[in-house]
């Protein structure tokens, strides 16, 4: 789904005002308007005293507007959308404060926002309308569904700046990257097979000019990655593949890969899972989709590094060829590792498919997942976890999602908890029947197969949130791209 196409109004119909915005134009059927915290209120924001009756009305003080924003329905049938930005505030809050003000106009379903930030400080200005318009780019796309009469997506921003388009183009790459990821994570199983995502991912590499190879399942049987093919070989149709896309920008030295977990249904094999938590487990791909829409932005940001991406794309299904408990298999790194649980199939794909991305020896490898309950049990869905293979790297993953908007905690991951996996039959466990931080389990379980490559584990247990989370307000939330796009950015920095 296209962006809202984004119009900048270089001067006001009616008059300028000295404050770096134009007057709103009349029509403006619906209006953002933003104020900065901290100073006072603009004689010359639209409306004004209307607000003001409204706020007296409400026994509301004006600085309250940084926590409930407020919408006026007008005469005309206008509808104006008022909040207040502190900048002091950390950057989940001001992005959570304009989502909740954008949908009381976006729940109207507008084909055309008004955008006004009311500063006198253009730098303020700027930053201001780069935060609003990507909350307004993120959430005037509408994801796929199956109705007879969908949602009508936004087709126009106009911007009440003497700004440019292109002043935008670095918040637009990350919008429309987070906005392909949710777009690949909402369709429904039986539209997203392995098959007809690879589809996808092979049309989107030609639009892009990416390389891409693919290891469909039969040649990874050949080439001896048992940990994905016995999750794969569970499924009638043998469409799984670890998909490997690679994008060279010239005089680009650093290299780094992303690796993602592409389950398109998780029944849970064997071990089935109950209807509740089967539920939904079409969005077990996400980890794929996230990496692949990180690649989009890297390239569309034109970060200066080199990027193989790594998708495992398969399903977990339950048929006489699947795998089952007590297994032994023989991952690609000559690992053997006895099955446990067959519901813990994301760190078998992933593990053939980290060796496979780690033997180039990138300068830092990234793996995003929907991998654990526990994590969500831990976490809840409002952070992700992280595990990190130094002290420096699990600082710059906590960095990047203050920067981000999306937040990430960092979790131990320390040698010990690793005797929890030791096998009496094979070279490790694949997990434990106890359940027990299986998190960490996961993540020591999954840094064995990173051969020592520096290293950050994702575990998406905010990939869909109730109601939206930061900057997004559907359920699915995308994380993970602004996140990464931000570390990558902070990891370049000093070798530039």
């Amino acid at each position: 789904m296209p962006l809202a196409k984004l119009i900048c109004h270089p001067a006001a119909l009616e008059e300028r005002v000295d404050i770096a915005v134009s007057e709103l134009s009349s029509p403006a059927l619906h209006a953002l308007i933003v104020l900065p915290a901290g100073n006072p209120l603009p004689d010359q924001i639209p409306c004004r005293e209307l607000l003001m009756a409204v706020l007296k009305r409400r026994a509301t003080k004006i600085e309250e507007l940084t926590r409930k924003p407020v919408a006026l329905d007008l005469p005309d049938g206008s509808r104006y959308a008022y909040v207040m930005v502190d900048p002091s505030q950390e950057r989940f809050a001001q992005l959570t404060v304009l989502r909740k003000t954008a949908m009381l106009l976006l729940e109207e379903a507008p084909s055309a926002i008004h955008l006004m930030v009311c500063s006198a400080d253009r730098q303020v200005a700027m930053q201001l309308a780069r935060e609003a318009l990507y909350v307004l780019w993120l959430n005037g796309s509408a994801l796929p569904v199956r109705k007879q009469k969908p949602a009508k997506p936004l087709k126009r921003i106009v911007l009440h700046s003497d700004a440019k388009a292109a002043d935008f183009d670095a918040v637009a790459a990350l919008a429309e990257a987070n906005t392909l990821a949710r777009e690949l994570t909402a369709l429904p199983p039986n539209e997203l097979t392995p098959a007809s995502y690879r589809k996808k991912v092979r049309a989107l590499a030609k639009t892009q000019g990416w390389e891409i190879r693919e290891y469909p399942f039969k040649r990874l049987l050949k080439l001896g990655a048992g940990a994905f093919c016995a999750v794969a070989q569970g499924s009638h149709e043998q469409d799984a593949a670890i998909v490997h896309l690679s994008y060279r920008p010239s005089r680009a030295k650093q290299r780094v890969a992303l690796v993602g977990k592409g389950i398109c249904f998780d029944t849970g094999g064997h071990n089935l899972k109950p209807a509740k938590y089967m539920a939904g487990m079409h969005e077990d791909m996400n980890g794929s989709a996230v990496a692949l829409a990180l690649l989009q932005s890297i390239q569309a940001l034109r970060l200066p590094v080199q990027v193989d991406a790594w998708l495992a794309i398969a399903q977990n299904h339950i048929s006489a060829q699947a795998y089952k408990q007590n297994d032994i298999v023989t991952a690609l790194d000559g690992t053997h590792i006895e099955i446990v649980h067959t519901d813990a199939e994301g760190r078998l794909v992933l593990a053939d498919t980290l060796t496979l991305a780690s033997r180039s020896k990138p300068d830092l490898l990234i793996d995003f997942a929907t991998l654990t309950g526990s994590m969500v049990s831990a976490l809840g869905n409002r952070y992700s976890g992280v595990f990190a293979s130094s002290d420096a790297l699990a600082a710059l993953a906590i960095g990047a999602g203050r920067q981000s908007g999306e937040r990430v905690c960092v979790f131990p991951m320390d040698e010990d908890y690793e005797t929890s996996l030791e096998s009496k039959v094979a070279d490790i466990k694949q997990c434990t029947l106890e359940g027990e931080a299986d998190h960490i389990l996961a993540a020591r379980f999954l840094k064995r197969f990173t051969h020592e490559v520096p290293w950050l584990h994702v575990d998406l247990s905010a990939a869909n949130c109730k109601e939206g989370l930061g900057a997004v307000a559907s359920d699915i939330t995308g994380f993970g791209v602004a996140w990464g796009a931000a570390l990558l950015a902070q990891w370049l920095a000093p070798k530039k």
